[in-house]
C-alpha cells in the first residue's frame, strides 16, 4: 500500500500516522523492521501514538505505544 507521506529513506511523523491508522501487515512489518534499528524513530512513533492515548478505541496507537516501550529496542 503507497501511504501518502511515505518516502523509502523515511518515516515522517504523518507516514507514521498512515501507517498505523491504514496500513495492512506487510506495512507494520515494514514499520516494525525500521523501528527496531532506529530509536529516532520509536521516539516518533510515541509521539504520534501520544496523540491517540485518550481514545480507548484508537486500538492500533494503544498497540503500537505498547510495543515500541517494551519489544522494539
Amino acid at each position: 500500500m503507497w501511504h501518502r507521506h511515505l518516502t523509502p529513506a523515511d518515516w515522517t511523523l504523518a507516514a507514521i500516522d498512515d501507517v498505523i491508522a491504514r496500513g495492512r501487515l506487510d506495512d507494520w512489518k515494514a514499520l516494525r523492521d525500521a523501528a527496531a534499528s532506529r530509536a529516532e524513530l520509536r521516539t516518533r512513533i510515541l509521539r504520534v501514538c501520544a496523540a491517540h492515548l485518550s481514545d480507548p478505541r484508537a486500538q492500533r496507537y494503544h498497540f503500537w505505544n505498547h510495543y515500541v516501550r517494551t519489544d522494539a529496542a
